[in-house]
């Protein structure tokens, strides 16, 4: 039989809680669904459950019991990204980790053959305790047989529990008192009245009656507890690394470049997370620096953000204090993502991509720079020639284009600058071949055409009979006869 573990981080909405405020401890506390005083109370420590506050309860009467109680509110973003980082932090232990998805501090573990790698499960469990009490959480950790014994038992004990037979599980079950449990409080409250406060009290119920009374939910708690429900474990599969690299041609120094360089590689990284529904909490920055090594440097925002321009900032900061002792010739990010807030998702998708403003200031940059001639754009023209279809224009000013909706399977004619000459066609294509630009494109197999372009006939006359050709390996060649010069010409390539 399988063996499962359950890690349980008693009322852990709370344990973030009282990390963020470490002076609550010495006092009863609660996280509440709301701040205000009819806001129900979800979760409490030992302190306020001996005064009588227990989850259900509203929080202007849980001050009736212990005055002294303190509360706040946990957001459930907060507690996904604590629970994704504890998923990470377990799979040093076991690959097959799987986070409960009604309640959140359980976990459950695949401890099959593990018994291998350790000396035993009981020390395998007893490193796992360790490591979580030594990241300053509380949590138990049993090793069982099902999921609803081993979690019954962690709720209801501490340190670590291994049990070495199903029989000795399901006992150990039984005596788990049911204010443990994570009831419905009416459920729990109406049982407490009529002295049913254990499972093996709950187990003595017939299970027909507490489905007409109670309805499903206490029918399908009361069959967990025989036995009678089972599922698979369900771990959640590990995700790859969000990663992007960039190679550079020459060792670059200049820190404009680089940060330039990296804000390429930002964007899709943030898409990437966005995707996930993540935000980025950690930025490892590995810059390849020529003939000396890789030098990394970790940048951490004061919170998980998807803003490009904070990132940068960031990372021309630590640039700038580190120094380079070489120019740099590979750049690679990799992130660390945890759930990001609807906010931060709705914000960078309602980001525009485009800055307008970013772009007209580097534009005017180039002009300073380098004159108004350096900043210009093709405009078509109704030139009779391939070559006076367009004419160069100044950009003044950048504006969001406007494409038209195109056919999907549209070609793209790619034309040379200045025509290549061709060597002289065969007179039977077929059997003798052409081959017009070396072996790797191979014979041309078929010629479309011609069409006639002449004219110029006021200066110099012109005569070219274009054709559309097809290579071996299939390539389209644009090509021309030009028959005053009796050539064949090249003037491009249709992609």
């Amino acid at each position: 039989m399988d063996r499962l573990a359950c890690v349980s981080f008693p009322a852990f909405p709370l344990q973030l809680l009282l990390r963020r405020q470490p002076e609550w401890a010495a006092h009863p506390a609660a996280v509440l669904a709301e701040d205000k005083p009819q806001g129900p109370i979800l979760w409490v420590n030992e302190r306020a459950r001996r005064a009588g506050v227990l989850s259900g309860l509203r929080y202007a009467a849980g001050l009736s019991l212990a005055p002294d109680l303190r509360a706040g509110v946990v957001p459930p973003v907060e507690i996904e990204r604590e629970v994704a980082a504890l998923t990470e932090r377990l799979r040093g232990f076991t690959p097959a980790v799987e986070p409960s998805e009604d309640e959140p501090g359980v976990f459950w573990l695949d401890a099959s053959g593990l018994d291998r790698l350790y000396p035993s499960l009981g020390a395998w469990a007893r490193s796992i305790h360790a490591d979580l009490t030594g990241a300053g959480f509380h949590a138990t950790v049993v090793v069982g047989f099902t999921r609803f014994g081993t979690c019954a038992v962690a709720k209801a004990l501490e340190g670590t529990v291994v049990f070495n037979d199903l029989a000795q599980e399901r006992a150990a079950a039984r005596g788990v008192p049911l204010d443990r449990l994570e009831l419905d409080p009416d459920f729990r409250d109406t049982l407490a009245k009529l002295g049913v406060k254990t499972v093996g009290a709950l187990l003595s119920l017939p299970a027909g009656g507490l489905l007409e009374r109670f309805g499903p939910e206490a029918y399908r708690v009361h069959r967990l507890a025989a036995g009678e429900l089972w599922a698979p474990l369900q771990p959640l599969p590990a995700e790859e690394p969000i990663r992007q690299t960039l190679a550079l041609d020459d060792p670059e120094a200049d820190l404009a470049r680089l940060i330039f360089l990296t804000k390429r590689l930002l964007h899709p990284l943030l898409a990437t997370l966005v995707v996930r529904g993540e935000a980025l909490a950690e930025l490892a920055l590995r810059l390849a620096l020529d003939e000396t090594g890789w030098r990394e440097e970790q940048i951490r925002p004061a919170a998980p953000t998807l803003e490009v321009v904070q990132l940068l900032d960031l990372v021309r900061l630590r640039l700038e204090t580190v120094g380079l002792s070489a120019g740099v010739v590979g750049i690679e990010l990799t992130a660390r993502g945890v759930p990001a807030s609807r906010e931060q998702l709705r914000f960078f998708a309602e980001q525009p991509r485009r800055d307008l403003d970013a772009a007209n200031r580097a534009l005017a940059r180039l002009r300073a720079e380098f004159g108004d001639e350096a900043v210009v754009r093709a405009r078509l023209t109704d030139g009779h020639f391939p070559e006076a279809g367009f004419v160069w224009e100044p950009v003044v000013e950048i504006a969001l284009p406007r494409p038209r909706s195109v056919p999907p399977r549209t070609l793209v004619r790619r034309i040379l600058v200045t025509p290549i000459p061709l060597p002289a066609r065969p007179r039977e294509l077929r059997s003798e071949g052409w081959l017009v630009r070396g072996r790797e494109d191979g014979l041309v197999t078929r010629l479309h055409g011609p069409y006639v372009i002449s004219g110029g006939w006021w200066q110099r006359e012109a005569h070219r009979e274009y054709y559309f050709a097809e290579t071996r390996r299939g390539d389209l060649l644009w090509i021309y006869y030009d028959r005053p010069r009796r050539k064949w010409f090249l003037h491009g390539m249709v992609e």
